[in-house]
């Protein structure tokens, strides 16, 4: 007699529950009598197993089937999984597995998030089973964490918030303004609140750049590089913040928007960049670089300023 290959416990499992007949009978013993109740088990139908998350890691569960509700407007998906020995974390698998299901309904088309209910079927060393299947009991602090995941998440909407209210986060204040007024109002109006954050230094040179950058490229200001004049004169006695400011626009090359404001009655302005920057020490020839003004213009200047 030809002796039968052995078949893993996975294997054994699989072949039942697959079976709708025998899934719809599993399903009218052990789903829980508030969910059986409004569940329609004649719509049982066999979903794919298998989760492809976007760092290509795939993940299984045994088997997954979805039904209709009874009054039909709803999907509710039932996730089995089998399992021969004791895991500790088996509440978490499990629920990673039911958000793999949300994640591919939605994808779907639907629009509403099903109910996906995880049962574990257990048998041979994990029997009795020794752990817990409340997955917020598996955290350090589990009463914090039925709290955090059973109520809505904390939300920061800028777009509502006061301004007043705002330029008072100190380090996340200048970050807040910049980004509720990206779209709806001109950042030159935003001058005395940006200046006012910088004096109190909050903050670093790198986000100062980046904020620079982003002021330049997303056309946020009518006239940015009049807005970075604003600011620069409004700073004359921040020497790392007028020398962060002049490397940035040598190294942007952003000399022609100011020689241009020379020529458009922003004369004045220019003079004020120049004459703080040389009073802070910058070197000349890099002041000229960034202003536009010529060296003759730049020693009138000192001239005229000795302490420069």
């Amino acid at each position: 007699m030809k002796t039968l290959s052995p078949v893993p416990h996975d294997g054994l499992f699989k072949t039942f529950l697959t079976n709708t007949d025998t899934a719809r009978d599993f399903l009218s013993f052990y789903l829980p009598p508030e969910l059986l109740e409004i569940c329609d088990i004649t719509t049982l139908q066999l979903e794919s197993g298998s989760f492809i998350e976007e760092n290509l890691r795939t993940y299984f569960a045994d088997v997954l089937y979805s039904l209709r509700t009874s009054n039909g407007t709803g999907y509710i998906y039932t996730l089995i999984e089998h399992q021969s020995s004791a895991d500790k974390h088996m509440a978490f698998r499990l629920m990673h597995y039911a958000i793999a299901a949300m994640q591919r309904h939605i994808e779907a088309g639907h629009t509403a998030l099903p109910l996906v209910v995880p049962l574990l079927f257990c048998h041979g060393r994990a029997t009795p089973w020794p752990y817990t299947t409340d997955w917020t009991a598996l955290f350090a602090e589990p009463e914090l964490a039925r709290r955090l995941y059973t109520r809505s998440f904390p939300l920061i909407d800028v777009g509502a918030m006061d301004d007043a209210d705002i330029m008072k986060h100190r380090r996340m204040a200048m970050l807040e303004l910049l980004l509720k007024h990206a779209r709806t109002r001109d950042l030159a109006e935003l001058t005395e609140q940006l200046v006012t954050l910088l004096l109190a230094g909050y903050t670093t040179n790198e986000q100062l750049v980046t904020s620079m950058n982003w002021m330049m490229q997303t056309g946020t200001a009518g006239n940015p590089e009049k807005l970075l004049q604003e600011l620069t004169s409004h700073l004359s006695s921040q020497e790392d913040v007028l020398m962060t400011i002049a490397e940035y626009l040598e190294q942007k090359g952003l000399t022609k928007g100011l020689q241009k404001g020379r020529t458009e009655g922003e004369r004045e302005a220019t003079l004020k960049i120049a004459r703080a920057l040389l009073q802070n020490g910058i070197a000349p020839d890099t002041v000229s670089k960034t202003t536009g003004l010529s060296e003759q213009e730049l020693t009138s200047l000192s001239q005229a300023n000795p302490t420069a």
